[in-house]
C-alpha cells in the first residue's frame, strides 16, 4: 500500500492516531475539535493542496449539538464531496458514516446517514457505515466506546479502525476513475 489519505473532520478525527495506524500511508490529519459541516467546507482549499490520494470524511455530530437539521448537515458534506470531485477528480473519497451519540440524536443521525449512503456513490465515493458497530440497540453510542456519549476512548477507536482499515485497503484496491462514464442521450 502507499498513498497519501487526508483525515477530515471534527474533533472525533482529531483524536485519531491515524499515522501509527496507518503507517503504510501518508498521512494528514486535518481533524479539528469542534469543527462542523461549515468549517469542512471552509477547508477545501487546505486539503486540495495537499493533493491527496484519499480523503477520508466524518463530519456532522457537532452540527448536531448546534441543533442543525439532518438536511443542513447532509447538504453542505454533498457541497463538500461535489467540490472535492472537482478539484481532485482522481482522489479516492471514504465518507464516513456520522457516528452515535446520545439516543435522542439517533432519528436525525440515521436520516443523515441514510441520505450520505445514498448519495457517495454519486460522486465516485466509499461510503462506512461505522453505525452498527458503535450503536446499542437504541442508537446512542456503546458505553465501551466512550465515556460520555460523545467522543471515543481507546476500545471505541479501535472499533473504528477494525472496520476503516479494510475499507481503506478496498478503496487503495480499486483504481482512480478520474472521469464520470459518459452517458449517450437518446
Amino acid at each position: 500500500m502507499s498513498g497519501s489519505i487526508a483525515f477530515v473532520g471534527d474533533g472525533l478525527t482529531a483524536g485519531g492516531r491515524w499515522d501509527e495506524w496507518f503507517p503504510a500511508y501518508g498521512v494528514h490529519n486535518l481533524g479539528m475539535s469542534g469543527d462542523t459541516t461549515d468549517e469542512l467546507i471552509a477547508k477545501l482549499d487546505v486539503v486540495v493542496e495537499l493533493q491527496p490520494t484519499a480523503v477520508a470524511v466524518l463530519i456532522g455530530t457537532n452540527d448536531l449539538g448546534w441543533r442543525r437539521s439532518d438536511e443542513y448537515v447532509v447538504r453542505n458534506t454533498e457541497t463538500f464531496l461535489v467540490v472535492l470531485r472537482k478539484r481532485l477528480p482522481s482522489a479516492r473519497i471514504l465518507v464516513q458514516s456520522v457516528l452515535p451519540r446520545e439516543r435522542e440524536y439517533a432519528p436525525t443521525i440515521q436520516s443523515i446517514n441514510r441520505h450520505l449512503r445514498q448519495f457517495a456513490p454519486t460522486q465516485r465515493a466509499r461510503y462506512l457505515d461505522l453505525w452498527p458497530v458503535l450503536a446499542e440497540p437504541d442508537g446512542e453510542l456503546s458505553p465501551m466506546c466512550s465515556n460520555d456519549r460523545l467522543h471515543l476512548n481507546a476500545e471505541g477507536y479501535a472499533v473504528w479502525v477494525a472496520e476503516l482499515g479494510p475499507a481503506l485497503e478496498a478503496l487503495f484496491g480499486q483504481s482512480p476513475t478520474t472521469s464520470a462514464i459518459p452517458i449517450q442521450q437518446a
